[in-house]
């Protein structure tokens, strides 16, 4: 059974059978999932289901990030809403122990792929492409609609606050990940901190929505389910649409190789501005003025691309393309700035 960084494959194949035997068969295998930056995703082989395993990195694990119990929790919760998300499976805290030596929790492998390459575009026609980022943002003005209470989210988070405490939170994330000069990204979370706007509407918050964080299945193409919980919470959820149209618009940031992106309106993927109208009307409200939040959408990207590249350099990281991950920080930062 060959080793794989992280996780022990034959302490998980014992725990399996003796703690999930409905799923056992034989020995598992795995292969780390290429595309995330921050969790380590590992797809197991072997069960009577295609399984996905979650684990916190490998080193420098930042207080309050890479939240197993997170991530499982509002999956659970939103098993029974409109919301596609895969079938959670089990949360275990492994800390100390033989299987990562880390929490984890297990689910079963929604059907599916990730679009995140241009490549990729060629499988569908152009109305395949628009009706699919249509689907993408129906399901986040969805989400921003479900009721809290009703699937048992209420103590998920503070909304009170809540954008002055990400700031904070980043912050610190920030300060705990440096190893260089980072100017334009201390300009920019000084100019976030001067003009934090008033939230009128709480609700869940995905925390980094978009297209590659979504399965696509089918001919029509459809989305399957939506990936990487890690950073849930409740609180303003223009913060996602924030995100949103960062992610959305990233084939135009300098230094753009390193995050893949399929978006490309020349394949029939509509332009933010439409998206966002769309989202609108689902939510019924009217949208304020969204630089703000697209300007903390980079900040925290490229809080998250420091941190990661702080782990490349310590030998942290597990998967290829980290190389390259620093580059961005600047350019994001930049961007903020031009945003505000």
């Amino acid at each position: 059974m060959p080793e794989i960084p992280g996780l022990d494959l034959v302490a998980l194949t014992a725990w399996l059978s003796e703690t999930h035997p409905e799923l056992a068969l034989g020995p598992l295998s795995a292969t780390v999932i290429a595309g995330g930056r921050s969790n380590l995703t590992y797809a197991v082989q072997g069960a009577k289901l295609p399984l996905i395993l979650r684990r916190p990195p490998l080193g420098h694990v930042l207080s309050s990030a890479h939240d197993m119990g997170r991530e499982h929790r509002v999956i659970s919760a939103l098993a029974g809403t409109a919301i596609p998300v895969p079938r959670a499976i089990d949360l275990v805290d492994d800390t100390g122990g033989a299987i990562t030596g880390t929490p984890f929790f297990l689910m079963e492998k929604a059907p599916g792929e990730v679009v995140r390459s241009p490549q990729q575009n060629a499988a569908y026609t152009r109305e395949e492409l628009r009706g699919l980022s249509f689907e993408l943002i129906h399901h986040l003005a969805a989400l921003h609609s479900v009721d809290v209470e009703a699937v048992g989210l209420t103590t998920f988070g503070k909304p009170d606050g809540y954008l002055a405490r990400q700031l904070a939170t980043w912050r610190r994330q920030l300060d705990a990940s440096r190893s260089r000069e980072t100017p334009a990204l201390d300009r920019l979370q000084a100019a976030l901190d001067e003009g934090v706007p008033e939230t009128v509407r709480t609700g869940i918050v995905h925390g980094d929505y978009r297209l590659d964080n979504a399965l696509v299945e089918g001919k029509p193409p459809r989305i399957s389910a939506i990936l990487d919980w890690e950073m849930a919470t409740l609180g303003d959820p223009l913060v996602d649409l924030g995100i949103f149209a960062l992610y959305w618009d990233i084939s135009k940031l300098p230094h753009r190789g390193a995050i893949a992106s399929a978006v490309d309106p020349a394949a029939g993927y509509p332009e933010f501005a439409e998206l966002a109208e769309y989202y609108a009307t689902q939510s019924g409200i009217t949208l304020p003025d969204l630089s703000w939040y697209r300007a903390f959408a980079a900040y925290k990207l490229a809080v998250i691309l420091e941190g990661i590249h702080y782990r490349y350099q310590a030998g942290d990281t597990v998967g290829e393309g980290f190389d390259r991950i620093g580059e961005l920080v600047g350019p994001l930062a930049e961007n903020g700035l031009k945003v505000l």
